[in-house]
């Protein structure tokens, strides 16, 4: 099991607003979160270059224009930049792609994504924890996506089905 020894943020211009309109978050709260901070532009960050090491990459929420970018090597930014570092390099990279419903063309680039090593995982809330608050629905998402770098938290943050 891994443990996360610093973690970093690069934030969208439409991750900022999304952040306002959708959250009681102020962006420095959410980015007191993060060890290191980078501003979007920075294509010449640490996390831009395969010598960096990392366990990997969430992108939550990732925008289907995130997921195309990806998809297509388009990194003209440091978050394109470093999801593209992180395919290379053979780490896991976990898009969160939340839009619904999805036409084909969202499908195809998902598709497309995941040949190239990319974990396609939306997040979609899971019931059978019976969450009572929006928080437990945010947690066992956080909880699942840790999972996938095999990153053990002291106590899991929502109660992980035994069986029927």
């Amino acid at each position: 099991m891994s443990q996360i020894s610093k973690t970093h943020l690069v934030m969208s211009q439409a991750a900022r607003q999304t952040l306002s309109l959708e959250t009681d978050f102020s962006l420095r709260e959410v980015q007191a979160l993060a060890d290191v901070t980078h501003d979007a532009r920075d294509i010449a960050a640490s996390i831009s270059s395969g010598s960096f090491q990392t366990l990997g990459m969430v992108i939550l929420p990732c925008s289907i224009k995130t997921l195309s970018g990806i998809v297509h090597s388009y990194t003209d930014g440091l978050l394109t930049r470093a999801a593209d570092v992180v395919l290379k390099e053979r780490r896991p990279l976990v898009l969160c792609v939340r839009e619904t419903p999805l036409h084909l063309g969202h499908l195809r680039l998902m598709t497309q994504a995941a040949e190239i090593g990319a974990v396609i995982m939306p997040p979609v809330p899971a019931f059978y924890h019976r969450p009572q608050s929006l928080d437990d629905v945010i947690n066992q998402t956080v909880n699942r996506v840790l999972d996938q770098f095999a990153v053990t938290l002291p106590e899991d943050l929502f109660a992980r089905w035994q069986g029927a």
